[in-house]
């Protein structure tokens, strides 16, 4: 990269190529061209300043000298055109180039401040300026994090911040792609119109402008014509995204998707409730020391770990990728074994790290991700520490939630964070988790790493429940319009037992706000709930075992708390034994989840626990004896006869269900992106049965004192499914797009013959 150098007479000089790692601070000037703009061998020869536009280079230069710079670059004179090797680099460097550059000075020749009556000012004109048009300006106005504007005066209009809702105003461009917004969470058709109304000169530029819209580099070859050209580009994204896809299977949410519906499901991000983290000193220390690489957040259940760390990814975000920085994160939930293993957690981090930085999918290897978690794991780890040494790559934040939620190879990703700690100092690591003992113990291996315990900032943990406390009871008072006294009365005893606890203010909230509690029952009810988690789960099992419904409610929460991943409603029909009038009703089935007291929740139609903890008080791993308690009644003959239900009802199901060509296909061989689900799907009761039956199998039979081979025995279920439904088996694991976990599912049952 070449840049011009000012110096203290004012005088301007071309210096010779630097390379990236020696390249000092500079401004970028973003422009429209003339007719007569100062070119690369102007600057070579001298003869620069006799043209008009001479004027726009002393104007960067003389602006940067005020803000601190040296140096700066203008397209015009910085790139030698006649050398066709230097063009095709410098189009394919200018979006990292503006990104890199401390300010942009967008220069507006168009616009005037000088006005010779009172008129309308410089925004008419503002609006109207040739630079929204035209297409290189584009990366030019996302790209760099400062972006000023100016006056053919030289005079400073406002910037990027402040002109903000105009700019948005003119050019149609969200409001967040001005902010540092990843661009890839932005969809490429929507992209794609960004460029509709602007113009260029040739016309491929239209399209090689977008290069750094999406990450990509391919050759510049003028002459091809738009069509072409767009065709290359379109190629390219589309190869990245498929790249992208085999690397993340359809079932679990994207990362940055599972966030969103994270808050949403928490009733959203209170800015109140996680702001005083970046007050603390050790989050500071982590934050700005570059020898800090680690920091642990640490808490008991329902201290709000997970909103804390949505907080700060949407503080890091707004700051590291201005910066041309990268972050990727990743949030573990024990409940759903898709996402609550390490190989898991790199997919996510990688996914997430090539998403906004597509160059790097070069790291990815070409033949399909095994499906064996050992060899996924070889893979993928290997791939994580390619990419994290990548040359280009800036400080990376990398942040994971929940560590203890990762219940599969849990001691090799903790291993594989202190290896990465230990190398580079670009990286830093934020992870989270309650206080497990076996996690102290392997991070404490990082020389320089920060703890931040919520027990040992209570203060600020109960100061942010406060603030969540009177979010929620200005909500109730506003649906169950309540006076100012059962306002005060309500916020003072959820005060008085949350003890600098966020669940259990949600989970009373919760019982508060369902619209069968009238006005006048609320004290009744608020009263009932005692301080504590574990006293409050226990008052809810107290419920559900007086209601008339406890056995369906029992079936339920023993089904939700040992499946591998969370059940929608359909599939819940198959597995529970209940009456056609609810299994057919949807209504019915909803007042059943909400029957079986805060423990579950539905979101899209699928069950989830309200919380680990939730989970852990059913299964008996709480310390409280209510836990213990409540295990023995919802498993009175033990897990294994539950797993048991799960695969016998699994197989009669699938028995009943699965044929041949279930989805109408026709011909065999039909390109597995191209199905479409029909509007009546006959999977969608057995999706789950089909993927997990196996295991929980495997579960059943490990667990059987006595002869166990008597469950395989040709003759018996298992033979008589596979001799009638295997082909069937297999076709829907193929539409569901299941494969993989089908390969790990016959594995199993090899295993169980041997």
């Amino acid at each position: 990269m070449r840049l011009l150098e000012r110096d203290d007479t004012g005088g301007v000089r071309l210096i010779e190529d630097l390379p990236n790692d020696k390249i000092p601070p500079y401004a970028i000037l973003s422009h429209t061209w003339g007719p007569e703009e100062v070119l690369f061998r102007d600057m070579k020869d001298g003869t620069g300043k006799n043209k008009a536009s001479y004027a726009k280079i002393r104007f960067c230069g003389d602006q940067a000298w005020r803000d601190g710079l040296k140096f700066f670059w203008v397209d015009t004179c910085c790139i030698d055109k006649s050398d066709s090797a230097e063009l095709q680099h410098a189009l394919n460097s200018m979006f990292y180039w503006y990104r890199s550059a401390v300010k942009c000075y967008v220069y507006l020749a168009d616009v005037s401040t000088h006005q010779h009556d009172a008129g309308p000012g410089w925004q008419p004109a503002f609006r109207e300026s040739r630079w929204f048009s035209r297409g290189w300006t584009l990366q030019e106005l996302i790209a760099p994090k400062i972006v000023e504007f100016f006056s053919k005066e030289g005079e400073r209009l406002g910037d990027k911040e402040s002109l903000e809702q105009e700019i948005h105003d003119i050019t149609g461009i969200p409001r967040k792609a001005f902010q540092g917004v990843p661009l890839s969470d932005f969809s490429v058709v929507e992209r794609m119109r960004w460029i509709e109304k602007r113009n260029t000169e040739r016309e491929e530029d239209k399209v090689y402008s977008l290069f750094g819209i999406f990450d990509i580099h391919i050759p510049v070859l003028y002459g091809e014509g738009r069509p072409k050209a767009l065709k290359r580009l379109q190629d390219k994204v589309h190869e990245n995204y498929l790249c992208l896809a085999k690397l993340w299977p359809t079932g679990p949410r994207e990362p940055h998707v599972e966030k969103e519906r994270i808050e949403q499901a928490k009733g959203g991000l209170l800015a109140n409730a996680y702001r005083w983290v970046f007050d603390n000193p050790d989050f500071n220390r982590w934050r700005q020391l570059r020898e800090s690489r680690l920091l642990w957040i640490k808490g008991d259940p329902g201290k709000g770990k997970t909103m804390l760390l949505c907080g700060i990814i949407d503080e890091l975000e707004r700051r590291v990728i201005a910066d041309g920085g990268n972050l990727a994160y990743f949030f573990c939930q024990a409940t759903d074994s898709r996402i609550n293993n390490a190989t898991a957690v790199l997919r996510g981090l990688i996914y997430l790290l090539a998403h906004r930085q597509p160059r790097l999918l070069s790291y990815l290897p070409e033949n399909t991700y095994p499906s064996d978690d050992t060899m996924a794991w070889i893979v993928l780890s290997k791939v994580l520490r390619e990419m994290l040494k990548d040359p280009n790559l800036k400080v990376t934040y990398l942040v994971i939630d929940a560590l203890d939620e990762c219940v599969t190879n849990q001691p090799q990703l903790l291993e594989l964070i202190v290896q990465i700690s230990s190398i580079s100092a670009r990286i830093k690591w934020l992870v989270s988790s309650r206080n497990e003992v076996q996690i102290e113990e392997q991070l404490a291996i990082v020389a320089q790493q920060s703890r931040l315990s919520l027990e040992l900032n209570a203060e600020s943990v109960t100061t942010a429940v406060n603030a969540y406390i009177r979010n929620k009871v200005f909500y109730l008072s506003q649906r169950k319009q309540y006076d100012s006294k059962m306002l005060t009365e309500v916020h003072d005893y959820l005060s008085s037992n949350a003890n600098g606890t966020f669940l259990w203010v949600a989970l009373v909230y919760q019982v508060l706000a369902d619209p069968r509690v009238q006005k006048w029952q609320t004290l009744k009810k608020l009263r009932a709930f005692p301080p504590g988690l574990d006293s409050l789960y226990a008052r809810m099992m107290e419920q559900i075992i007086q209601s008339d419904d406890v056995d369906l409610c029992r079936q339920i929460l023993a089904i939700s708390s040992i499946v591998r991943r969370p059940i929608s409603l359909q599939e819940l029909t198959t597995l529970v034994e209940m009456s056609d009038d609810i299994s057919d009703n949807p209504q019915s089935l909803e007042k059943l989840i909400g029957l079986c007291g805060s423990f579950l929740t539905l979101r899209d139609q699928t069950v989830y626990f309200v919380h680990q903890s939730a989970k852990d008080f059913l299964l008996g791993k709480a310390a409280h004896q209510a836990s213990r308690n409540a295990f023995n009644w919802v498993f009175p003959l033990g897990i294994q006869d539950i797993n048991h239900i799960i695969f016998s009802k699994s197989l009669n199901a699938m028995s009943t269900v699965l044929r041949r060509d279930m989805y109408g296909l026709e011909a065999p061989g039909f390109p597995i992106n191209e199905v479409r689900k029909p509007p009546s799907d006959p999977l969608a009761t057995v999706q789950y049965s089909c993927v997990y039956w196996v295991s929980h199998l495997s579960e059943f039979v490990s667990g059987i004192d006595g002869n166990r081979d008597a469950f395989l025995h040709d003759g018996e279920a298992v033979h008589g499914f596979l001799a009638k439904k295997y082909l069937y088996w297999l076709e829907a694991l193929s539409l569901l797009r299941a494969m993989s976990e089908g390969v790990i599912a016959i594995r199993q049952l090899e295993s169980l013959l041997i």
